[in-house]
């Protein structure tokens, strides 16, 4: 059997930098989308539900980004697809 140190270390720091930029960029994308929905109601308060079902849905479309990053972070962690074709 293979020494596997080196590839699992490299797998979890892939996996750490993957998650940091994977939630780091839709946090930025949700304050950027809620502080662009502020600012419209405060322009126009009466079109407040609208603004405020399009934020939701925005808001759940970036959220899902960042799931699909944790569960392909997990993938690379628990079940690396790599490492069945190293152990050959």
């Amino acid at each position: 059997m293979p020494d596997l140190s080196i590839f699992v270390t490299a797998s979890t720091v892939v996996a750490v930098l993957g998650i940091a930029i994977g939630v780091l960029l839709p946090a930025l994308a949700m304050g950027r989308a809620i502080s662009s929905a502020m600012d419209a109601l405060a322009r126009q308060p009466e079109a407040e539900r609208a603004i405020m079902r399009t934020l939701f849905i925005g808001l759940a479309m970036i959220e899902s980004l960042a799931i699909y990053v944790l569960v392909v972070v997990l993938i690379v962690l628990f079940r690396n697809p790599l490492m069945e074709y190293l152990l050959k």
